[in-house]
């Protein structure tokens, strides 16, 4: 029997045509034909995520991208509501869960739905999970595996008090290496999806290149993990705040750049301080035949070459003459291999400014522009009245699901604060807004109330102009690089 992944929409007994999506070595399935109503509980319907190993003959095989460009995991942010309506604007962005820990996945086992739930429509997405206890690990990810993530990550980054003080996780995990190796192996012998690991560049005085390297080897080299995410700032565990952490410690790209060199068999992804789309871009490497398109702006130019989907390390990238639009994909195997951005996804960012300002949240210059010029879709013209219309339904039907009135109307509506911010008429649409909270009983009904106040051309209009990025983000890390490292112990091999 096949498993449910979270919460799948109805609206009648009409059977739902099905597609598996392969994404390397495992596929998934999803509705093609999805009903606005209501959503249900995992033991209602079967809309999921196998392992790839046959498909019925009637069945379309679908890929879908790989991860050039994700959306950090961040607490009280990345919930379902706000990966709602980031589908609703990016079809390829890969979404990551906030992190849960393992704890609360075992201990909550009657109320996962509320924890693990999502529905379809987010693929591809991927549950963050944290924890110090191999038993408990080992449990989460067994029950995890119903709902059908396309990925576990495990939290080796975070260096909230909570969490690496109390909880004994998150970036303090970085100074036992050899700990997360075996909670990756737990994690890799109970489930069949890829598994990767998030951290930062170090801990306190644990800050030199070759430790970082120690942790990456180590850790490579007694588990499956091939997949480091890489915060390229260090962690402050006494005296700051997570926000302050987010700041203070300075980045340093060339550690980034100096894994790429000197574990080229890895897959590593960049995160931190980049702010917008350009400055995604503008962290990739050109290859010898490429630079002459980076020089002549044809990074914003249509598709013609498509690239192929295979082994996801870049060999089977095959640019036609123009393929210059698709800098992402055709310089994989000379630069980042991808790029998550955090909080540019969710605020308004000073660019020219050496770190982001805390405006409100902002998603539409961001990820309205991650299919078109990372992944070189033409665009589909969206418009933010499409996505409120699709985002209205999505939350009536999960108004209160959890009982106790939650999620209430301000829970699920909070993603889309300042999905206008800096437009006319933004301030007198926020304050309706909030006075609405108190009278409107539906979303749909607090959309209908509000948007007047939004002149139709701003409603109607696609996203069409990246926010400018900072161009020397990256000018001299090359110069910067660290000397080669040599691993200090005879390499490990996992079986």
């Amino acid at each position: 029997m096949m498993k449910v992944a979270g919460y799948c929409m109805i609206g009648s007994l009409t059977p739902l045509s099905l597609h598996c999506v392969k994404t390397d070595n495992y596929c998934r399935f999803l509705s093609s034909q999805l009903f606005q109503k209501s959503y249900i509980s995992k033991g209602a319907c079967h809309s999921c995520k196998i392992r790839c190993l046959s498909t019925a003959p009637s069945m379309v095989v679908q890929e879908y991208r790989p991860p050039h460009f994700s959306v950090a995991p961040m607490m009280d942010w990345t919930t379902n509501h706000y990966r709602t309506l980031a589908r609703l604007i990016s079809k390829h962005a890969w979404l990551y869960t906030e992190m849960i820990a393992a704890e609360t996945i075992v201990y909550q086992e009657g109320n996962l739905d509320r924890f693990l739930g999502f529905s379809p429509e987010q693929h591809p997405i991927v549950l963050q999970i944290g924890g110090s206890n191999l038993e408990n690990i080992a449990k989460a990810t067994k029950l995890a595996n119903a709902y059908g993530y396309d990925e576990i990550n495990f939290n080796c980054g975070c260096p909230s008090p909570r969490v690496v003080g109390h909880g004994c996780f998150g970036v303090r995990l970085m100074l036992d290496p050899k700990f997360v190796g075996e909670a990756m192996s737990v994690i890799a012998a109970n489930t069949g999806v890829p598994v990767t690991v998030k951290c930062r560049i170090g801990v306190d005085d644990r800050d030199s290149y070759n430790e970082l390297c120690d942790f990456i080897y180590k850790v490579s080299s007694s588990s499956p993990v091939k997949h480091f995410i890489i915060h390229s700032r260090k962690a402050l565990l006494n005296g700051i705040s997570p926000a302050e952490n987010r700041s203070i410690p300075p980045l340093k790209y060339e550690y980034y750049y100096g894994l790429l060199r000197d574990f080229p068999d890895l897959r590593f992804t960049i995160n931190g301080g980049i702010n917008t789309i350009e400055e995604s871009l503008s962290t990739l490497s050109f290859p010898p035949h490429l630079n002459a398109c980076k020089s002549q702006n044809f990074l914003h130019t249509a598709v013609e070459g498509i690239p192929g989907h295979g082994n996801g390390n870049g060999d089977d990238i095959l640019p036609s003459p123009s393929f210059c639009s698709q800098p992402v994909n055709a310089a994989r195997s000379a630069g980042a291999h991808g790029v998550m951005l955090g909080r540019a996804a969710f605020y308004n960012l000073d660019a020219s400014a050496a770190e982001p300002v805390g405006w409100p949240m902002l998603p539409w210059q961001t990820l309205g522009l991650v299919d078109s010029l990372v992944y070189g879709d033409a665009p589909t013209g969206i418009t933010r009245r499409k996505v409120l219309e699709e985002f209205q339904v999505y939350g009536d039907s999960v108004l209160g699901i959890h009982g106790n009135n939650r999620p209430n109307i301000r829970d699920v509506f909070k993603p889309v604060l300042n999905l206008f911010h800096s437009e006319p008429g933004n301030a007198i649409w926020k304050r309706n807004v909030d006075a609405a909270f108190h009278e409107c009983g539906t979303v749909k009904s607090l959309v209908e109330e509000t948007l007047g106040a939004i002149p139709d051309w701003v409603l109607d209009s696609p996203v069409v102009k990246p926010i400018p990025g900072r161009e020397d983000l990256f000018s001299d890390v090359h110069n910067l690089m660290p000397p080669s490292y040599t691993a200090r112990e005879p390499k490990l091999s996992y079986a």
